[in-house]
């Protein structure tokens, strides 16, 4: 299947209903997961289908209108005014020093992922983060190992600092982090070697 045009833009408060979401199928069957074991993370067969009800997109939605309000950031990917993927940047500055922003959430639709919308959105992420002083990007991501396999792609790492509330919240997640200027500089590179 050949990847659709996309456009990516911020997304405005007063368009964050659920009509917004009609199309977008929020669905990840699991096979393997990442757990932690003595210090090491290993893979382990945990299979469930990860599927959003209404509750969670009426959560998902407010959330996101809650990341407007103080001033973060929600990008969608449109193909065709249809919105097929969204990411989110909470501008709190979290860690001990402040340095970490978090990627609040990235998602693509079932139908189109492996096609590097992931890619475009957690980049344009990336760079808003930056631009808003932030050091490292800071990601409570799912333990699916494709998932994990994206965020290792991207550059990401366990994290340094642990925020309790995502590890409360989503014990089974694994928290990593993103070092801008590495990811800038590698991001450079890519761009200049397809030049």
């Amino acid at each position: 299947m050949k990847p659709p045009k996309l456009i990516i833009r911020e997304v405005e408060k007063e368009e964050l209903t659920r009509a917004l979401f009609r199309q977008f199928q929020r669905r990840q069957v699991v096979g393997d997961c990442l757990r932690k074991e003595g210090g090491q993370w290993v893979v382990r067969p945990d299979p469930f289908v990860d599927q959003w009800s209404e509750e969670d997109y009426g959560f998902l939605i407010q959330c996101l209108k809650d990341t407007l309000d103080i001033g973060g950031a929600v990008f969608g990917a449109f193909a065709d005014g249809v919105l097929k993927g969204f990411a989110s940047v909470d501008k709190r500055p979290m860690g001990a020093s402040g340095d970490y922003l978090d990627l609040t959430s990235l998602h693509v639709s079932q139908e189109l992922r492996g096609m590097g919308i992931g890619k475009k959105l957690f980049d344009t992420a990336a760079l808003w983060a930056k631009g808003q002083g932030a050091k490292k990007l800071y990601i409570s991501s799912h333990s699916a190992v494709e998932t994990q396999r994206f965020y290792e792609a991207m550059g990401c790492v366990d994290a340094l600092e642990l925020s309790q509330k995502h590890v409360e919240q989503e014990p089974y997640d694994r928290q990593l982090e993103l070092d801008l200027a590495a990811w800038e500089d590698f991001a450079g590179r890519q761009t200049s070697d397809t030049k």
